[in-house]
Order: C-alpha cells, then structure tokens, then sequence
C-alpha cells in the first residue's frame, strides 16, 4: 500500500532500475507517516561513507508529538539495503552519471519501505517529447471513444 509517491522523478528522469530500501525512523516520524504527513517530492539519495541517506524528504511532525523530542521534519534519514546492493549502486553512481531518486514510500508487513530508482536525468527536448506522446495517447482515446458512441 503506497503512502508517498514522487511523480515528479518520472518527469525528469528515465528510471533504469528499482530498488526496495528500509528507512531508519524514530518513533514520531512512523506516526506522521501513518497520518500521510510525508512528501518526496523534493528528496534525493546521497552515498556517504559506504552508506545511503535519503535528504530532503519532508516529514511534518504531528501537534501530539512528544514534549522531549525536538522533531527536525528534513532530517537525513539513513536508508537500509545489502551490503551488496550498496556496492552495486555506488559503482554505477560513480562511473556511469547515474542519480539515485526516492519514487514510493509504502508498506509492506507493517514496515514502511522506500522504492529507489536508479535514474538517469532527462534533457529538456526529451520532457517535451514525453508530453507529446502522453497527449496523443489521451487524443487517441478521446477519438475511440467518440467513434464507439
């Protein structure tokens, strides 16, 4: 079950491959992502010291949170995969120009995961394309369906 998406990376970029990740929250930040309070839109994925951290995802404290904990809503949040897969995604980081995007926040077994695209940006040229074809793809419908009725 989503919870998050970030539609915008489809926009920009051409997603090579996928990725499930676990996220390190602190209690807080699983209860305002149960209430939806989360955003990916402006997230990215670094690599740091081996490791993957998910920076700029927006999580909006609830009012009831705790009086002790000072919530900090963009915080970097360390991101959790094999240690093999980290290997593999660095090397292709590294060498071939590629970006690492948060595209899903959702549940699975009562975890809340993260869905990583491996992406590589799109050239202006290459938006404009895709918003022609989504266009004629929707023009092409509307004629079938007026021919139908």
């Amino acid at each position: 079950m989503s919870i998050a998406q970030n539609k915008k990376a489809f926009h920009d970029y051409f997603i090579e491959e996928r990725y499930e990740a676990g996220i390190v929250l602190e209690g807080w930040e699983v209860k305002s992502i149960r209430a939806g309070r989360v955003q990916l839109k402006e997230a990215y994925i670094i690599v740091r010291k081996g490791e993957l951290f998910l920076i700029g995802c927006h999580i909006s404290p609830l009012s009831t949170a705790s009086t002790h904990v000072n919530p900090d809503p963009v915080k970097t949040r360390k991101l959790l995969l094999h240690a093999s897969q980290i290997r593999e995604l660095i090397g292709k980081v590294e060498r071939a120009g590629y970006t690492l995007i948060p595209l899903d926040m959702h549940y699975k077994a009562g975890r809340i995961k993260i869905e990583v695209g491996l992406a590589k940006g799109k050239k202006q040229y290459d938006k404009r394309e895709a918003e022609k074809r989504k266009e004629w793809e929707r023009d092409k419908q509307r004629l079938l369906r007026m021919r139908h009725s």
